[in-house]
């Protein structure tokens, strides 16, 4: 490999450690903290005695708020992305849109400085829009693997990206963690400042290093230009094509079926893990944050062990090991009591988080078909797993407002991932029909 491809993959993995910030600090660690220690109420002995929020008049739990928001955005970036990959394909421009998202989502996580409880609406609404920029340029993102990677290259390429991703927010996650937890030594007295000085601070390194990223990525070539059709209506002509081949392999079909189930339950657990430890552990935000930052460095080792098991077993075995995984760790999670449960577990999260993010990104490079049209094909695969979220989080949400237990919610994510292994299999005993390589099966 020369060494110009070696840098645009460095490259291309340095974003994931621009946006990676915004994941942990923003949606895993200090802003769930912050949101419900500013919307609920507590007695002397630290036990909530309100959790409602009141939200544009209406009187709603404000886990349950956290959980519909979410849902709405990753609801609204699963509408526009396939219609703006379809664009980016077209006109050969997806870094354009990739720097778009980039910058609405940091700016965003500015924002996010101004939020108080005086400033609900604000807030939820900043995070909101922060996620849809996060999202959308994960779209364009994951779209340059097939470009800047050979097929045996991807594996070890995609794993190396979530590595930046871990390293890089764990770096700026313990300089924030400074902040949070000891704001005497800085002279801060405002309990809500090293909070929002941290979401300033995501802002502006998602911000730097993603600009420097995008930078030194490929521009993309346009595809062929359909002259009798309008730049929207191309748009939709050529995600016709790409649903046309998708299912002509029923291989790919049945794949996107199992990440489509499985990826409900891991996205879910990765954003509502900090509020169920609040909420239902009574833990501190030191404690949360220390979890977290176990699950980030586990997940560094686990995207590569993940990658070397599948260069040994294949992709789609590897996978199906790594959901039988997590339906072991959300039964343990639906009985665990203490902190130091909640720690073992974070531990065993981790190691799968990584493997099975990095992996199934891979996977579906190496079974789609050769093709210029890379963006419009992920941006099959970034809807699936954007409406798993958005079906993930309603209905943790949702089993939450209606039983008023977290815990109760749980039971959803062992149907979802129980229902992902067996389409899983399915696919393994397609592939091995159609003699795909080993490395795959």
């Amino acid at each position: 490999m020369n060494q110009s491809t070696k840098r645009v993959q460095r490259a291309w993995a340095m974003y994931d450690w621009a946006n990676s910030a915004y994941n942990l600090v923003i949606t895993s660690t200090i802003f769930p903290a912050y949101y419900l220690a500013i919307t609920s109420t507590k007695d002397d002995a630290g036990n909530i005695t309100n959790d409602k929020v009141d939200f544009f008049g209406s009187s709603i739990t404000n886990s349950v708020l956290f959980d519909y928001a979410l849902a709405a955005a990753y609801l609204i970036i699963a509408a526009i992305s396939p219609v703006l990959s379809s664009i980016a394909d077209y006109r050969g421009n997806k870094k354009s849109f990739m720097r778009l998202f980039c910058y609405i989502g940091a700016l965003s996580c500015c924002g996010l400085y101004f939020f108080t409880s005086q400033t609900v609406e604000l807030g939820v609404i900043l995070a909101s829009i922060a996620a849809l920029g996060y999202c959308g340029s994960i779209v364009f993102y994951n779209a340059f693997l097939p470009e800047i990677a050979t097929d045996s290259e991807r594996d070890r390429v995609s794993a190396q990206g979530f590595a930046y991703g871990y390293i890089g927010s764990v770096i700026l996650q313990l300089i924030c963690f400074v902040f949070v937890l000891k704001p005497e030594l800085f002279g801060i007295t405002d309990g809500t400042f090293a909070p929002r000085l941290s979401f300033l601070l995501v802002g502006i390194w998602w911000l730097v290093f993603g600009t420097i990223s995008m930078n030194k990525l490929p521009k993309s070539a346009p595809l062929e230009q359909h002259t009798e059709v309008s730049i929207l209506t191309n748009g939709f002509h050529e995600l016709q094509k790409v649903w046309q081949q998708v299912k002509q392999m029923p291989v790919l079909k049945t794949y996107l079926g199992a990440f489509f189930l499985y990826s409900m339950g891991v996205q879910t657990v990765m954003l509502a893990a900090t509020i169920f430890g609040t909420k239902e552990l009574k833990m501190e935000t030191g404690q949360l944050i220390g979890t977290i930052l176990i699950i980030q460095l586990v997940a560094i080792a686990g995207a590569y062990i993940m990658s070397k098991l599948s260069e040994k077993f294949g992709n789609l075995s590897v996978l199906l090991m790594v959901v039988f995984i997590w339906i072991g760790v959300c039964i343990a999670a639906y009985f665990t009591t203490t902190a130091t449960e909640f720690y073992i577990i974070a531990a065993v999260v981790g190691l799968i988080m990584g493997g099975i993010q990095s992996l199934s990104r891979s996977t579906y490079s190496k079974l789609m078909p050769e093709t210029k049209d890379t963006t419009s094909f992920f941006s099959f695969y970034d809807v699936t797993e954007k409406l798993a979220i958005v079906i993930g989080m309603f209905s943790f949400g949702f089993i939450e407002e209606l039983t008023g237990s977290m815990r109760n919610s749980i039971m959803a994510l062992i149907t979802f991932f129980a229902l992902g292994a067996l389409v899983l299999y399915v696919a393994i005993v397609r592939a091995k029909k159609e003699h795909l390589k080993s490395t795959v099966i």
